[in-house]
């Protein structure tokens, strides 16, 4: 399972690859701080998707008998389990965010 495969994930990594060589100026905080912020949220699904990644190879070990080791498979599991649950909370709280300002009226 590759969940970089994701469009939204990779239009996004294209604005902040554009975003960063196009623009000439100097950059505020707020444009700074949201640069950090999208990197941040694609480094988390980076490393959400090769925690999946490493407990999918680990399942894979156990059910061929590479591994006698049921604890390493469990261990595996969790930490992608818990990756991706933190990552949708993350996704949630953005979109949340996002729905606010789009329902302010100025």
């Amino acid at each position: 399972m590759d969940i970089t495969n994701i469009s939204a994930i990779n239009q996004l990594s294209e604005v902040s690859r554009y975003g960063s060589t196009t623009y000439t100026g100097n950059k505020t905080d707020s444009e700074e701080s949201f640069d950090g912020l999208l990197a941040s949220a694609l480094n988390l699904v980076g490393e959400t998707n090769q925690l999946s990644n490493q407990a999918e190879a680990e399942e894979i070990r156990y059910a061929m008998g590479e591994s006698d080791s049921l604890h390493d498979l469990q261990v595996a599991q969790k930490k992608a389990n818990v990756s991706l649950q933190y990552t949708v909370a993350v996704k949630n709280t953005a979109l949340e965010a996002y729905r606010t300002l789009m329902n302010m009226q100025f």
